[in-house]
């Protein structure tokens, strides 16, 4: 049962990283055939299709941002944080090596980088993720019928923030998104940005979440 819920976010963050950053690269590669909007579409339709199918296993966080504020709020346990993010990690960094194998001209293999200043990318990165998070703890702690809609929600977003913050900073929201073609193209520079900014900003998403919840007797 526990290998379950791993062997799920492998896989799961395997397809957000080879769908969503090969997009970029197909992109690239294909002088613009897929578009900016075809990009952010497609990272939110893998993320919904995702959670749809793997969130009764594992949750399908698909991200350390999010399984760390999941702690945070006291929803998830301090000993699964670990696990879950080398999961995560296996399965993104399996996405970039084949894209890699697949793609071996393209150099920067679908890397978050800032087309402005670094600074600048680390706000909207952290607004991003605490939007994000804000949105996923909301429907996927809320009501029955709220979860049966929250991957339309949280694919949503992901799609909304990617389409008109992606040309500025990248709009990863995910710090192993951002690790995984980092590290196998190369381009390390202002990763720290992104290793930061969505798990500061998905955590004090949690605050916000705890202030709005109504007060249990």
């Amino acid at each position: 049962m526990i290998m379950r819920k791993y062997l799920a976010e492998a896989i799961g963050t395997f397809a957000l990283v080879f769908c969503g950053t090969g997009a970029i690269i197909i992109n690239q590669q294909s002088g613009g055939a897929i578009t900016h909007m075809g990009i952010a579409i497609t990272f939110g339709l893998i993320v919904t299709a995702m959670i749809y199918t793997l969130g009764d296993i594992s949750g399908a966080h698909l991200n350390p941002a999010v399984t760390i504020a999941f702690w945070v709020a006291k929803e998830f346990p301090l000993k699964e944080i670990l696990p879950y993010v080398i999961s995560q990690a296996t399965g993104a960094f399996i996405a970039s090596l084949t894209l890699k194998y697949l793609f071996p001209t393209n150099d920067p293999l679908g890397s978050t980088l800032p087309s402005g200043s670094p600074m600048q990318s680390f706000i909207l990165e952290f607004i991003l993720s605490f939007l994000l998070m804000f949105v996923i703890l909301h429907v996927a702690k809320g009501s029955k019928e709220q979860g049966m809609f929250a991957g339309l929600a949280i694919g949503f977003v992901v799609l909304l923030e990617a389409m008109f913050a992606g040309p500025i900073c990248g709009a990863s929201m995910n710090p192993i998104r951002s690790l995984a073609p980092a590290i196998v193209s190369g381009h390390l520079e202002h990763l720290w940005i992104y290793l930061t900014a969505p798990v500061l900003g998905a955590s004090i998403a949690v605050f916000f979440w705890t202030a709005l919840k109504p007060k249990t007797k």
